[in-house]
């Protein structure tokens, strides 16, 4: 049986177990940090070194993530006749954004402020939709003909673990330490005893100031299925931990020059979906997905430029670096491939703790009304409200706040999101009357709020 991306392995003669050393969100390039111009260099992912101490500790992971790479080539296989169709089902992931910080004044938002407002937190949200449904009119779209719409959209928890309503953003004081070091298990353990939720109800993004890298993500684990090999992957460190200053876009603490438009995030979670870098993390290496060329290195300038490999019997052929993948700057990217999308769903499906986490989400689909409902809670606030949000389905809207000469104060705009709740932000406003309003696209409901 021929496998998907194994034409890859035969042609550089490649073992085929080495992306491991690499994967995941590894993304060493240089970069000027807007907060500190003396910094000319960053690492993307540390997870290259992690990997390579977890492997000397553990050969058995070695076969572990093998046997997992050929699962996913014979369930390709056995679907390579079946094509995304525009009915197909969409996979819809809850997020719940944990910012860990050490503001000891609580205050939220600003420049340089690892407790990083809602609106960044929105943001980042909606560049995920973007990119991974290929939305037409966004930057997340192509008209390449390899490009797909991967069917995956996330949103912010509308509940937390014991049913309460919820906007999907945790944030916890944690003043022991002011910055974390993603590729050690101390710490990244320490993250998880500070905040967590189960990981396959959730997608969990702790968001916090990390030790000199932009992200980290878990991979999947293999299966909870094969006998005889270790076990990979710890549920209580399942998700993707990304720096303060590289989630969001183009606002609050998001101002770096290359990489402010929120694809760290857009391609860390395609570690969590399963994906590699383009080459493996090698020269000429192997990603495992067909339609993706080989490459013997990916972009680790500050640039858009083309880039060539001669990976194929010395044939000069030019990289994907508007790949989500590579480690092109942001404006770079807008591209996820067919065979891409391919293995992202696949994973959704074999892999058995993302696999809980769709059938949980199905499950617990929020509440849904034929007309839209809004409610604010507390009125009068002496506290930040929550908006409710009743829709029908999932829908583009936004929740403005208007004092009551008419001047909008806050806005807070969501992409194909269901019913959720919001919370506004009114402290530091003058005590009066304000209006909330709701809009889609067909439909508008305002609501009195008296802030005290």
């Amino acid at each position: 049986m021929k496998k998907q991306g194994s034409n890859r392995l035969r042609r550089n003669g490649r073992t085929g177990w080495r992306w491991l050393a690499g994967s995941f969100a590894c993304l060493v390039s240089s970069v000027a940090w807007a907060q500190t111009p003396a910094d000319t260099a960053v690492i993307r992912c540390g997870s290259g070194i992690y990997e390579k101490l977890k492997q000397q500790q553990n050969p058995g992971r070695i076969q572990r993530f093998n046997e997992f790479n050929r699962r996913i080539d014979q369930y390709l296989e056995t679907q390579k006749n079946f094509r995304l169709q525009a009915n197909e089902t969409i996979y819809r992931i809850p997020v719940v954004v944990h910012v860990v910080h050490s503001t000891a004044s609580g205050t939220i938002g600003g420049g340089n402020n690892v407790n990083i407002s809602a609106e960044q937190i929105i943001s980042q949200i909606q560049v995920l939709n973007e990119d991974y449904r290929r939305k037409e009119g966004s930057n997340g779209y192509n008209t390449n003909v390899l490009g797909a719409d991967a069917g995956i959209e996330f949103y912010l928890a509308t509940t937390d673990p014991n049913g309460q309503p919820s906007t999907g953003i945790t944030r916890t004081y944690y003043a022991t330490k002011s910055a974390f070091n993603p590729i050690s298990d101390a710490d990244r353990q320490e993250l998880a005893r500070v905040v967590y939720w189960p990981s396959d109800r959730y997608l969990n993004i702790w968001v916090t100031n990390l030790d000199g890298y932009l992200g980290y993500t878990e991979f999947p684990a293999a299966a909870d299925t094969l006998q005889g090999l270790p076990s990979v992957g710890s549920e209580y460190v399942d998700g993707s931990i990304i720096d303060y200053r590289y989630f969001g876009r183009q606002t609050g603490t998001v101002q770096s020059a290359s990489y402010a438009l929120g694809r760290t995030a857009t391609h860390e979670i395609g570690h969590w979906l399963g994906l590699l870098h383009p080459n493996g993390d090698l020269s000429c290496g192997n990603d495992y997905v067909a339609d993706t060329p080989p490459t013997e290195t990916l972009n680790q300038t500050t640039q858009c430029r083309e880039l060539y490999s001669t990976c194929v019997g010395g044939v000069r052929t030019r990289n994907l670096t508007e790949d989500y993948m590579d480690y092109s700057p942001d404006a770079c990217m807008n591209l996820f491939t067919k065979g891409q999308v391919a293995r992202m769903r696949a994973v959704l499906q074999l892999s058995p703790r993302r696999a809980r986490l769709i059938r949980n989400a199905a499950e617990g689909a929020p509440p849904e009304a034929e007309i839209l409902t809004v409610s604010v809670s507390p009125n009068p606030a002496t506290i930040d409200p929550i908006v409710e949000v009743l829709l029908k389905g999932a829908q583009d809207f936004t929740v403005d706040l208007f004092d009551a000469g008419g001047r909008r104060l806050r806005s807070y705009p969501y992409y194909s999101t269901p019913s959720t709740f919001v919370s506004v932000a009114v402290s530091g406003l003058p005590t009066g009357l304000y209006i909330v309003r709701v809009k889609t696209a067909n439909e508008q409901v305002s609501k009195r709020l008296l802030v005290q």
